[in-house]
């Protein structure tokens, strides 16, 4: 297989990732199966059935963001007819868990986990929640320092969580850490 580097610069604030192009073909095949609405309810259904009972979406995945929407209903309500706060963090999460799980499809396999989670509840969330995690960037160059020097890094995530008003309704920062498996 060639060596071939591919530099992505489409954000202009963030640092060029250098990539080798055989790294680029797993993550975009994984991102053709989740952005698959069938292929997504599958996958939460085998791996993340809580997310799936929860009606948890997936509206955009790049290599740069992810977007993941929940909606208010009664598998998703507290006692305050809003939606509860451990399903909105199940939606903050899995907007950055899946650049990860993205990022480290293919080659040297990463171990990866959450180490924290922090989160800033600014208005009631009814209605639909859409939350959105611009790291990406900072997830692939944590897995590709981790691969080249086997060494552990963490990245700390921020998912922003907005209602059908463009409403900010909560703010989690989940902290990541990545591992290359020797």
């Amino acid at each position: 297989i060639p060596h071939r580097v591919i530099i992505d610069t489409s954000h202009a604030l963030m640092k060029p990732i250098r990539r080798p192009a055989a790294a680029v073909a797993p993550a975009a095949a994984f991102r053709r199966q989740v952005l698959n609405p069938m292929k997504l309810r599958l996958f939460m259904l085998q791996k993340l059935p809580m997310a799936w009972l929860a009606g948890l979406r997936l509206t955009q995945l790049t290599p740069e963001i992810a977007a993941v929407t929940i909606r208010y209903k009664y598998l998703t309500q507290n006692p305050f007819r809003s939606l509860y706060f451990a399903c909105l963090a199940m939606a903050a999460e899995l907007a950055s868990g899946i650049q990860a799980l993205m990022h480290t499809t293919g080659g040297v396999p990463v171990s990866t986990l959450v180490t924290g989670l922090e989160a800033d509840f600014t208005k009631k969330a009814v209605g639909l929640i859409a939350f959105t995690c611009l790291d990406g960037p900072a997830i692939a160059r944590a897995v590709a320092e981790s691969r080249a020097t086997g060494e552990g890094r963490t990245v700390v995530c921020t998912s922003t969580g907005v209602d059908e008003a463009g409403d900010v309704v909560a703010a989690f920062r989940v902290t990541w850490s990545f591992r290359a498996k020797r």
